[in-house]
């Protein structure tokens, strides 16, 4: 068997991705409760912001109608959205505040919002937020609030090559780097914690796929299949 990698984190993070998604109505209340009773240790959502101010968590923010389009979450009120929408209040209210958290910025004004609130709501979990976007320069207001700032990308996009791309993060205060799993490998792995930054794998959906790149020394993986996702983290504790 291939050796194990060593990761920047002491223990890899388990995110179930919008909740337990291959179980529950994703994005919901009770979808991200079942990823955490299968034992996740953290959860993974997109943030959108309402006309009032308020972080919501949905994939594709819209509201959907029985006909047409759907609508922007930007152009209601909280008190107006449909019921299956949690905001991020009702999440830390109904899921506690123990599990590392993962949120897309999917508004610009998002970010701040969402660490007001986390701040307010729980201080102590500020320091397990992580704040992806996949434009980087777009996290640097972001700085100096103690949470964690996550270039979510693709390795096509780093026109300059990942050591560049690792040592910009690495000066300009940006945690972690968020790759597609495929995109991953164990030297890639190692270049990045050799900078000191913290490398994440998402849409890790097959038992095959999980231990590999746990195998590379990922220090956090994203899957919609929880249960999964912790027998593998498991596997990686026993076998360390």
């Amino acid at each position: 068997m291939q050796q194990r990698l060593p990761s920047q984190l002491a223990i890899p993070i388990g995110f179930a991705h919008r909740g337990a998604r291959a179980y529950a109505a994703e994005n919901t209340l009770a979808g991200f409760a079942l990823g955490l009773k299968f034992g996740a240790t953290g959860l993974e959502s997109d943030v959108w912001v309402t006309a009032d101010g308020i972080p919501v968590l949905d994939h594709d923010g819209l509201v959907k109608r029985a006909m047409g389009k759907g609508k922007p979450i930007a152009g209601f009120r909280r008190a107006d959205l449909p019921a299956h929408i949690p905001s991020l209040t009702d999440l830390l209210r109904e899921c506690g505040t123990d599990y590392q958290l993962s949120l897309d910025l999917k508004d610009p004004q998002a970010g701040q919002l969402v660490i007001d609130v986390v701040r307010d709501f729980a201080p102590a979990m500020i320091e397990r937020l992580w704040l992806c976007s996949p434009v980087w320069e777009s996290l640097l207001a972001l700085r100096g609030h103690g949470a964690k700032l996550v270039d979510s990308t693709r390795l096509q996009r780093i026109k300059e090559g990942a050591e560049r791309r690792a040592a910009t993060l690495r000066s300009n205060g940006i945690d972690a780097i968020n790759l597609h799993h495929s995109e991953w490998s164990g030297g890639l792995v190692v270049l990045f914690h050799r900078f000191e930054r913290v490398a994440f794998g998402w849409d890790m959906q097959e038992d095959y796929i999980l231990k590999r790149c746990l195998r590379m020394g990922l220090d956090g993986v994203f899957s919609d299949y929880p249960d999964r996702m912790v027998a593998a983290l498991n596997s990686y504790d026993s076998a360390t």
